[in-house]
């Protein structure tokens, strides 16, 4: 078998020329090939597909973006609409009007006897040997309290009575030879002389009992004196006295009496207060442990005010009771004038440098500041002297978390819902921590 060879084609000749076909018969007839289609080649055609990646992935970032952009303006929104919501408050007002109210003036101090006496011993120095009443007791004027040895001062008592005796005889005696003598004068009986002896014997002796007298006398007040009495009718407030005791002139009270009883109470009242009050007023006091009140009336106010404290005492006249014991802590309290005021609770009120103060709204549904003076307290609230008319609108719940100015919304009142003070106190609260978050 025999290889025919085949023709090479030459690359240089192009696509233009025709093939022959070269095999074992010979074919006269030669078909030419048009050229296939070929596409254009392109430098550089790895980094344009790079750009259009690049180019898809930025689109995709940017919708992305435009997705985030678009679901946070929509929360912002939600968020804003929800803040205007809450920028506006609920608020509980509420019209005081006036309620007829009484006002007093408090004071404090104790209590105390009205003529508090202390009772000793007025003599000599002695042992006490005898204690005959107990603090407490209600005693008499001249009644016996205590007994001082009276062992030195008996004795001389008897003695000088005894001479006391002796020179009224003799002066008895001296009279009588006085009078026979002056009886005989005219007879020539006795010469002058001795009657004139007689009659200055007679005077002496009847000066010797006068000297006696005196002195016993003197014996016996200092032998009363080892005896101690109630000068005046009183209680017994205190006893110091003791069987076997030294007592001495001027050493430590032996006892305290409260002259008749009287009890009183003394207090210090402000200097602003004391123009208000009169001597004769009704007054109601309160101790410690007694529920129910002391009347009384004021006695005595104080003529000076003190300068350190700007006090001023006032006494205060109390009936005799065993409860009120000298000593005792006391509060007092004197109406002295009833008026029309406005009563506000108490989480109306605020306060702050300025002094107290509420927040009320106006006729724009604003919150507007008045100052106000506080006449005092009762148990339905305080009470408002000055700033008030009782007309006004005021807030009586969490003004303290709004602003003067600050345009609110006025809760239904209480008769139509009970949720509105704490819807007002909660949302006052969410603004609160809002505009703490918004400082932080």
């Amino acid at each position: 078998m025999g290889a025919n060879p085949e023709a090479k084609s030459d690359a240089s000749a192009g696509h233009s020329e025709g093939v022959r076909w070269i095999g074992r018969e010979p074919f006269d007839h030669v078909v030419p090939l048009k050229p296939a289609p070929t596409a254009p080649v392109q430098e550089g055609g790895s980094g344009s597909r790079a750009r259009w990646i690049a180019l898809g992935v930025v689109a995709l970032v940017l919708l992305l973006v435009a997705g985030i952009l678009w679901n946070g303006r929509a929360s912002a929104d939600r968020q804003m609409s929800l803040a205007e919501q809450q920028s506006t408050p609920l608020v509980s007002v509420g019209t005081p009007g006036v309620t007829s109210v009484t006002s007093t003036v408090s004071f404090t101090g104790t209590i105390a006897a009205r003529y508090d006496m202390p009772i000793g011993i007025e003599g000599d120095a002695g042992r006490i040997v005898a204690v005959y009443v107990e603090a407490g007791d209600r005693v008499k004027r001249g009644q016996l309290l205590a007994k001082i040895d009276e062992s030195v001062w008996e004795p001389q008592v008897n003695r000088l009575a005894a001479s006391l005796e002796q020179a009224r005889a003799q002066a008895s005696l001296s009279a009588a030879e006085y009078r026979r003598a002056a009886a005989v004068e005219s007879a020539g009986a006795l010469s002058a002389e001795e009657i004139e002896k007689r009659r200055a014997a007679s005077i002496t002796d009847a000066a010797a009992v006068k000297v006696a007298a005196a002195m016993l006398a003197e014996a016996q007040a200092r032998l009363n004196r080892t005896r101690v009495v109630a000068p005046t009718d009183g209680i017994v407030l205190t006893r110091k006295a003791e069987v076997g005791q030294t007592a001495s002139p001027g050493g430590e009270a032996l006892f305290r009496l409260a002259s008749g009883g009287e009890i009183e109470m003394r207090g210090q009242v402000a200097e602003q207060d004391l123009a208000a009050l009169k001597v004769g007023q009704t007054a109601a006091v309160h101790i410690v442990g007694v529920a129910r009140p002391f009347e009384g009336r004021v006695r005595l106010l104080g003529a000076i005010i003190d300068t350190q404290t700007r006090l001023g005492d006032i006494r205060i006249e109390l009936k005799p009771d065993p409860a009120l014991r000298p000593g005792a802590f006391a509060q007092g309290s004197v109406m002295v004038n009833t008026a029309e005021r406005p009563v506000l609770p108490q989480t109306a009120v605020l306060s702050d440098s300025r002094g107290a103060y509420v927040y009320l709204v106006d006729g724009q549904s604003r919150v507007e500041r008045r100052d106000v003076q506080i006449g005092g307290t009762i148990p339905a609230g305080i009470i408002i002297s000055k700033g008030l008319t009782g007309q006004e609108r005021i807030i009586t719940t969490a003004a303290a978390f709004l602003r003067e100015g600050e345009k609110v919304n006025v809760a239904p009142s209480a008769n139509t819902t009970s949720a509105a003070p704490s819807a007002a106190s909660q949302v006052a609260g969410a603004r609160l921590s809002s505009r703490a978050g918004a400082h932080t």
